[in-house]
């Protein structure tokens, strides 16, 4: 096979440690290879950096082995040229597999040009990534915690969400809050008809039927107020989240300018313009075409034919947090 990377390094990164293998081809068929176990605590690392540049090695391949690699690139990337690969592209032969020949066959695969990069975005990209993504994690907890708090209104014999749209709504919470405040489990009817507002003052009857002779406990109540409070302060959360990512948004005229393209597109408002940004950059040199950029996102199945026929596949599992964006 052609030899790419004439000089190159392939690394296996662990937790508290990194084995390196420096591979050099001078000439003949056989390269020479040179081993180096690193911490990776910020010095060591440095260390490993500086190793490879006596080395004249600027090319380096390492798997990405959960978010463990993250330190080592964010030292190398300002003069390494840094491949992360898939694990299952850089897999070992099996029964061979240790540290030292993980890093090893890495290099081997890497020197020959086998092994293909994944994206790796900008640091401006990747830390607004992690900003929507952990805003993601809020918006998902706080829709866990809306069904616990429907749920413990069924369990209360409160009909109301089969009355009203919005179980959240100025209406609702205000009877609710009533429902909670109450000592006993009596209803007064114009009381509860007073805190109906717009189109539910047409739905008096229903509403007061879907609440009237429910079972509360104080222990219940005390549960919902406690529901209550973490879903505000996640919402709290939010918000402060939103006010950051429109500040790292409005600062870049690029990511206006992108947002504004992609809020063009029939259904994708500014959220979803945002999350899709911060998982896919601004350039899109990085993907060759519009297939791959679709193959990367996990929207295009595979390819399983045998003996001409094709049968079933799905799609990938990848990009969990774009699909929600684009679907």
């Amino acid at each position: 096979m052609k030899v790419t990377f004439l000089t190159c390094c392939g690394v296996d990164v662990h937790k508290s440690f990194l084995v390196a293998t420096i591979i050099k081809t001078t000439g003949g068929i056989d390269p020479s290879y040179l081993k180096k176990r690193f911490s990776t605590f910020n010095n060591s690392i440095l260390e490993f950096k500086q190793w490879l540049l006596d080395n004249d090695c600027h090319d380096v391949c390492m798997e990405s082995t959960g978010k463990y690699w993250i330190p080592v690139f964010n030292l190398l990337e300002d003069e390494i040229n840094v491949t992360i690969a898939n694990p299952k592209w850089v897999k070992a032969v099996k029964g061979n597999k240790d540290d030292t020949k993980d890093s090893k066959w890495i290099g081997d695969l890497f020197r020959l040009g086998l092994v293909k990069g994944s994206y790796v975005p900008c640091k401006a990209i990747r830390i607004l990534r992690e900003y929507t993504r952990y805003r993601y994690k809020l918006v998902s907890c706080r829709s866990s915690e809306k069904n616990r708090y429907q749920n413990a209104l069924t369990v209360c014999n409160v009909a109301l969400d089969s009355v009203v749209s919005d179980i959240f709504g100025k209406s609702s919470t205000s009877i609710i809050d009533y429902l909670l405040e109450q000592p006993g489990t009596s209803v007064n009817h114009e009381e509860i008809a007073s805190k109906l507002l717009k189109s539910l003052k047409s739905k008096e009857d229903a509403v007061i039927e879907s609440i009237e002779g429910y079972q509360m406990t104080d222990s219940q109540k005390y549960r919902m107020r406690l529901i209550r409070t973490h879903m505000d302060y996640i919402t709290a959360e939010i918000n402060d989240i939103d006010s950051s990512i429109e500040k790292m948004i409005s600062s870049n005229p690029d990511y206006e300018n992108a947002v504004w393209l992609l809020c063009t597109i029939p259904g994708v408002k500014r959220d979803s313009a945002i999350a899709i940004i911060s998982e896919i950059g601004t350039d899109m040199t990085q993907f060759c075409n519009s297939k791959r950029l679709c193959c990367w996102a996990g929207l295009t199945p595979g390819c399983n034919e045998t003996g001409g026929k094709k049968k079933s596949v799905r799609i990938m599992r990848a990009g969990v947090y774009l699909k929600p964006a684009l679907v």
